[in-house]
């Protein structure tokens, strides 16, 4: 339902070109520039050169990167934080 001098579902395409926007503006600001480093910018470790190929001017390894957005990454192998608490389980 528009109001005043809108004609009907300008709101809705208004919205929508909003969401489109922030979603090209998220796209940009999330996409690695530069050369990729051959070792993680935090840890140190290795950056597989699979990675380093699939996301050109990635500087942090899986670990760091999913711990840096605050998720999780279900790993098998070697506990690299060297934590007491996980060697238990």
């Amino acid at each position: 339902m528009a109001g005043g001098w809108s004609r009907d579902g300008a709101e809705n395409e208004q919205m929508e070109a909003t969401i489109q926007e922030e979603l090209e503006r998220m796209k940009l600001r999330r996409a690695p520039v530069g050369e990729s480093l051959k070792e993680c910018a935090e840890c140190g470790e290795e950056i597989p050169e699979k990675r380093r190929v699939a996301l050109p001017g990635v500087k942090l390894c899986v670990d760091c990167a999913a711990e840096r957005q605050g998720r999780d990454v279900k790993r098998a192998g070697i506990n690299r934080r060297g934590s007491k608490d996980s060697q238990l389980k």
